[in-house]
């Protein structure tokens, strides 16, 4: 079994607020969620408007499907993120057992 971790940072010019921030990273959430069935939250800096760091987990079988599918959100995240700009993005894949 593989772990698959994401880090993704995200530079959000248009906020002017938390309540700005927490608008766009919950709608962002929701949708991969929903699309891509993993683990998803805001993991840090959470106290800064125009930052975000959203952390990403899944498992699979394989190390290669599993690292492609958390690039494949990246990717899902850079084209529908209303405005945000992904600054960094960190993937690592774990053998577990």
């Amino acid at each position: 079994m593989h772990v698959g971790i994401c880090k993704v940072k995200l530079h959000l010019p248009g906020s002017q607020s938390l309540k700005d921030k927490r608008q766009v990273v919950k709608s962002l959430t929701t949708r991969v969620r929903n699309s891509y069935n993993v683990s998803i939250a805001e993991v840090e800096s959470q106290e800064l408007w125009q930052l975000a760091t959203l952390g990403i987990c899944c498992a699979g079988l394989e190390a290669t499907p599993t690292r492609e599918l958390l690039y494949r959100i990246v990717d899902f995240i850079s084209c529908n993120s209303h405005g945000a700009e992904v600054v960094d993005c960190e993937v690592e894949v774990l053998s577990v057992f």
